[in-house]
């Protein structure tokens, strides 16, 4: 497991900590990290150019000259593309440049930009940031404590609000959210900035509201599991445990009994006992079988 010297704002030694090996210790897989970059670009493109037909131009309805006498080749409209003024042929319309890549792609090419980054020494670890209130001078004197005068990415949490606000104003200095690390900003900075409380490890389970666990899946679950009582993650084969047959989807929040339309197609994040569990955790079950399920209450009843 590769292991970095932990830092503080002043540049000094401050103990060491370890980078978890499947983020930081893989083979970088360099055609990997082109295409999903290559997508990431595409994907930034408005895609709004837009020409002309001649069907588009405006004027042209009329024949410019009779068809016969002349010595001129015969037209229909002055708004052919050999004129001037004319539609364009066979020019760029709007369209979408968009690829689709897989997501185990992304986590590969997150994952080699990392530990591309760790092989050249440019991961910096720090105990803490020791900001409690906005101050840009106080993070330009951070900077300076560790030697960092180029493009430097900062990963920071959700909460860190003074630390964002201390260093959005420097021009070499860029902010990002650890749930947003992604290749290109990897990639794009020499130095990379974590503190100690937000390492990225393994792909740990997202939980309901966008809490993050870190019970990854394959690992033995805990007593109350995963996502609270009656849930259990998946076996190593992706199968469901003993007991544990509705499928929960986190980035859908929504759960498929057994039987239902889209059970086959989903794929299980979490595992549940019951609907309730279920239902517990924060995921609900797709609108059309809850109406169904409703309609089918009411007529018991009556």
């Amino acid at each position: 497991m590769p292991s970095v010297t932990l830092k503080n704002v002043k540049g000094a030694d401050a103990g060491s900590v370890e980078l978890d090996a499947e983020m930081f210790g893989t083979q970088p897989n360099v055609p990997v990290m082109h295409q999903v970059v290559t997508a990431q670009l595409a994907h930034r493109r408005a895609g709004t150019q837009s020409t002309k037909t001649r069907a588009e131009v405006s004027g042209g309805g009329k024949k410019p000259f009779k068809q016969k006498g002349t010595g001129n080749a015969r037209q229909g409209s002055t708004r052919a593309p050999h004129f001037s003024g004319g539609g364009v042929a066979l020019g760029p319309k709007p369209r979408k440049y968009s690829q689709k890549t897989p997501k185990k792609m992304i986590k590969l090419a997150l994952r080699s930009a990392l530990s591309d980054r760790a092989n050249e020494g440019k991961v910096l670890v720090l105990d803490s940031w020791g900001i409690d209130a906005p101050s840009t001078k106080t993070a330009v004197a951070a900077l300076a404590g560790l030697g960092l005068t180029r493009s430097v990415l900062v990963v920071h949490s959700r909460d860190e609000v003074a630390l964002v606000k201390s260093f959005r104003n420097l021009q070499h200095v860029q902010l990002i959210e650890v749930g947003e690390l992604n290749a290109y900003d990897v990639l794009c900075n020499e130095t990379i900035v974590f503190t100690k409380d937000n390492l990225p490890t393994g792909a740990p389970l997202i939980k309901a509201g966008g809490e993050r666990s870190s019970f990854a899946a394959g690992s033995s679950a805990t007593a109350d599991g995963p996502n609270g009582p009656g849930s259990h993650a998946p076996l190593e084969d992706g199968s469901a445990p003993e007991g544990f047959d509705i499928k929960g989807n986190a980035q859908s929040n929504l759960y498929h009994v057994p039987g239902s339309r889209y059970y086959k197609a989903t794929i299980a994040e979490v595992w549940f006992a019951t609907e309730d569990a279920a239902e517990a955790a924060g995921f609900s079950k797709p609108g059309a079988a809850a109406a169904a399920d409703d309609s089918a209450e009411e007529s018991d009843e009556s």
